[in-house]
C-alpha cells in the first residue's frame, strides 16, 4: 500500500519517536503548548498507543507565556494523564543564573537556553525531543534528526554526524545529549493539514481574535504586562492570529481573519511572508537563532 504525503511524514516522525525510546534511558519531550509540540506530541501516543507516552513532557516556562497556551498546556497533561515537568526562567533569574533584560526589547526567550540546560542536567536527559523544522529558519535547516550536543548542552553545527537513509548514530560520552527532530521534514502546511485531518485541537491563538496589540518596526505584538512600551506606543484593537507562539514579547501577531483550520491553511498557502517573519528574538541579529542554538537553545 502506498502512503500519502502526510502518511509518509508520520510514519517517519513515529519510527523516529520509537527510536528514542528504544536507543536512550531518559528522554523527555520539550512541550511549549504551541502547534509542533503539539503534533509531536500527538505522534508520540500514536507511537505508543494504547500505553501512554513512556516519558514526561518537558517545559521551560518563561514566566511571560501566553495565558491560552498555559491554560491548554495544562488540559492537556489533564486529560491524557501525561506527566509533565515544569522548570522555571524566573528561578534561574532569582538563583543569579540567568539576567533579566531591561529596555524596550528586554526578553526572556533567550534566558531559556539558562533554564533549559539546567534542567536537562538536573533529570540526567540523554535525549530531548523537540518540534523544530527545517522549513522554518536557516539555522534549523542544518539539523540532524539526531543532534549531538556536547557535555556543555552545545551545538556545533560543522561537527554533526552523518544520517544515511534512516540510521542514526546515538552515542554520546557521560554529559552529552541529543536533540531530535522527529518532524525535521515537515513544513508549516503540512504541520496545518495534519491538525486537520487529525482533527487535533489547538490554542485558541492560532485563530483569529481581537487582541490589543502596538507596532513596532512592522510587527504586532500582544500587549501585555511584560511587554516594555515608549511613551508614544499605544495599544490598538486588531483582528489578529498567531502563526507561531513564545514569549509574549517576542511573537509578533498576524493581521488575519482566518476563523478555522480551513481559512488557516488558505491564508498559509497564499502568504508570501515566513512564519517567524513575526518574531522579533530572530531579527535581533542575521545569525540569531543560531547564536542561541549554538549556546544551547532549543
Amino acid at each position: 500500500m502506498s502512503l500519502n504525503h502526510l502518511q509518509q511524514l508520520e510514519a517517519e516522525g513515529i519510527y523516529v519517536i520509537r527510536e528514542v525510546a528504544w536507543r536512550f534511558k531518559k528522554p523527555v519531550l520539550l512541550f511549549s503548548g504551541g502547534k509542533d509540540s503539539i503534533v509531536m506530541f500527538h505522534l508520540a501516543r500514536k507511537a505508543f498507543w494504547p500505553e501512554p507516552i513512556p516519558f514526561p513532557l518537558l517545559h521551560i516556562d518563561t514566566g511571560h507565556n501566553f495565558p491560552e497556551t498555559l491554560a491548554y498546556r495544562d488540559k492537556l497533561v489533564k486529560d491524557s494523564g501525561s506527566q509533565l515537568i515544569v522548570r522555571s526562567v524566573e528561578e534561574s533569574i532569582a538563583q543569579g543564573k540567568a539576567v533579566e533584560e531591561t529596555g524596550i526589547h528586554a526578553s526572556r526567550n533567550k534566558l531559556q537556553t539558562v533554564t533549559l540546560l539546567d534542567a536537562l542536567e538536573e533529570l540526567q536527559v540523554d535525549a530531548a525531543l523537540g518540534g523544530g523544522r527545517r522549513d522554518e529558519e536557516k539555522a534549523r535547516a542544518k539539523e540532524r534528526f539526531f543532534s549531538h550536543r556536547d557535555d556543555f548542552g552545545q551545538w556545533d553545527p560543522k561537527n554533526q554526524r552523518p544520517e544515511l537513509w534512516s540510521l542514526y548514530n546515538s552515542h554520546h560520552a557521560v554529559g552529552e545529549h541529543f536533540r531530535v527532530f522527529p518532524i525535521s521534514n515537515w513544513t508549516e502546511m503540512d504541520v496545518w493539514q495534519y491538525i486537520l485531518r487529525e482533527e487535533i485541537p489547538i490554542p485558541s491563538l492560532y485563530f483569529s481574535h481581537e487582541r490589543p496589540v502596538i507596532e513596532r518596526d512592522g510587527i504586532l505584538l500582544a500587549d501585555s504586562p511584560y511587554l516594555v512600551k515608549t511613551e508614544d506606543e499605544r495599544p490598538v484593537l486588531k483582528e489578529v492570529r498567531c502563526r507561531t507562539i513564545g514569549d509574549m514579547t517576542c511573537t509578533g501577531v498576524t493581521l488575519s481573519p482566518a476563523a478555522s483550520l480551513d481559512e488557516i491553511i488558505a491564508e498559509v498557502a497564499a502568504t508570501r511572508v515566513t512564519e517567524r517573519g513575526g518574531r522579533t528574538d530572530d531579527k535581533r541579529s542575521e545569525s540569531a537563532m543560531e547564536d542561541r542554538k549554538i549556546a544551547g537553545y532549543f
